[in-house]
């Protein structure tokens, strides 16, 4: 029955007019960025970070959320019509929903994404609404032990389950927890790495770090690559509403997308893109039907679960965020890193000191749902017409604007100056292959993890020993270590990665 009391209480808060409005501008935002190629969540939601500070908490984060799965759907768009992910989880639907399409069945392909995806952003709510409470009661059994000995377990996860080297993904996990240590120590009151810059005795500004490696990098690298003359097969999609026969193709994997999606979600490193990988691995895998198309030539099942996979883990991602307040990945770094520009700390707590934010955010969430699978079909024609909108006149608007957000900050240059300096720095990593999200875990939990750390030894007075003499601590730190073993046996290795390869 509380379960029950407080979803009511959520959706009373998600249906005032107001959090209508910002969901809904969420929603529609997140489907534009999903289906404009080169931009995605990350680098929306690090652009519009200054925006928040105006508005409360709740409307703020139902927007950025709002965003965030809104980019699931739009990303699917532009993967089926003209064969380039908009956003880099639809990067496998783009091999069978671009063959569809091909063969005229455009219409079959968006509905079964739209429809999956709207079934299981509803299910991965549901999920958040009935495990979110039992882990928030858990939470409060944490000490300072305990929650650094999730940190590291939440850190190594990020690390083997990130695309790419296991070795880049180390580096920039040491480089954000480094970036971190740049600040004024709450002990003794000394500013450490500093180099006598004022403004960075309170370390540097999360903002522009964000904005500067996921927003200004991507225009850079955008830049980089010559025009692509995209073919766009039907300016208008017939036949939205998927036959007798699609659904009782698609249905199934929608079922097993959800689940291995709403899995995968809460996992750190986890979210959309390794849910929807894990997907169509899953797919081809299965028994196929007699008559069944095969996969690379337009199969439906190649569409639907990942789609709804990568929807699944978008949605459930929130759980650790908004239970422990640790952050599976970069969309909910950022996510944390608003909350706390509204000056609220993040973990157990914000269920029972914010309970308007808490489950008026889940409410929401079966509102943008429902709003996305109603918006998107019927856009689908605008959204085409926005492909043909050259890139040379989007790139400047996009500059202006994050160099206002940026200064606005603190009314300083020196931010702008940061985010400048980070877009290099983001652009060096795009060019050396390495992924920069976990750079960001690490920067929001390095000095998490330090003052966890500081706090167990003084409470144990100096004792080490209280990290593995403590059940739950113990537990952690050994799911940890067993993670890294497990990661380096070698067919696990290989087949790690093989998993974030395209697949042809």
């Amino acid at each position: 029955m509380d379960l029950l009391a407080n979803l009511a209480h959520g959706f009373g808060v998600a249906f005032t007019l107001h959090n209508l409005a910002y969901a809904f501008a969420g929603t529609v935002l997140g489907t534009l960025i999903g289906v404009l190629p080169g931009l995605g969540p990350v680098a929306t939601i690090a652009m519009l970070l200054p925006s928040i500070y105006a508005l409360d908490a709740t409307p703020a984060l139902i927007m950025l959320a709002g965003i965030y799965y809104g980019a699931q759907y739009g990303g699917s768009t532009t993967a089926i019509l003209i064969n380039v992910p908009g956003e880099s989880s639809s990067v496998v639907t783009a091999i069978d929903g671009y063959q569809m399409a091909r063969k005229g069945r455009a219409g079959a392909a968006l509905a079964a994404a739209a429809l999956g995806s709207f079934f299981a952003g509803c299910i991965a709510t549901v999920a958040i609404a009935t495990f979110a409470p039992p882990l928030t009661r858990l939470a409060f059994e944490f000490g300072p032990a305990e929650y650094f000995s999730l940190m590291v377990l939440g850190l190594i996860g990020a690390v083997v389950l990130a695309s790419g080297s296991l070795l880049k993904a180390i580096a920039m996990i040491l480089l954000g927890l480094l970036l971190g240590q740049v600040n004024t120590d709450v002990i003794s009151g000394v500013a450490r790495y500093s180099f006598d810059i004022p403004e960075l005795t309170d370390g540097i500004n999360f903002v522009a770090i964000a904005m500067g490696v996921f927003g200004f990098s991507e225009i850079i690298a955008n830049l980089g690559k010559p025009a692509e003359h995209r073919e766009v097969f039907a300016r208008r999609v017939s036949g939205l509403w998927p036959t007798r026969q699609n659904f009782s193709d698609a249905w199934p994997a929608v079922l097993r997308g959800t689940g291995l999606g709403s899995v995968l979600g809460v996992l750190p490193g986890g979210g959309a893109l390794l849910s929807s990988f894990a997907s169509y691995t899953l797919e081809k895998k299965m028994p196929a039907r007699d008559g069944e198309v095969p996969f690379g030539e337009g199969n439906i099942r190649a569409v639907a679960g990942p789609e709804s996979a990568n929807n699944a883990g978008a949605q459930t991602s929130f759980i650790p965020m908004l239970t422990l307040g640790i952050p599976p990945n970069a969309v909910m770094a950022l996510m944390i890193g608003a909350m706390m520009i509204k000056g609220i700390q993040p973990g157990p707590q914000v269920m029972s000191s914010n309970p308007d934010l808490f489950w008026g955010l889940i409410a929401s969430m079966w509102v943008g749902n429902a709003m996305l699978v109603v918006l998107n079909l019927p856009l689908i024609g605008i959204w085409i017409r926005l492909l043909s909108v050259p890139y040379r006149f989007l790139f400047p608007a996009i500059v202006v604007f994050c160099c206002v957000g940026l200064y606005s900050l603190n009314n300083n240059p020196f931010d702008v100056y940061i985010g400048a300096a980070f877009a290099l720095v983001g652009y060096l990593f795009y060019k050396l292959g390495c992924e920069p999200a976990p750079l960001l875990l690490g920067f929001i939990l390095g000095p998490l993890m330090e003052e966890s750390l500081r706090r167990a030894l003084l409470i144990s007075r100096g004792d080490w020993s209280t990290f593995v003499t403590r059940p739950l601590s113990a537990g952690l730190l050994v799911a940890a270590a067993l993670m890294i073993v497990v990661v380096m046996l070698p067919s696990i290795r290989s087949r790690r990665e093989s998993v974030f390869v395209e697949e042809a």
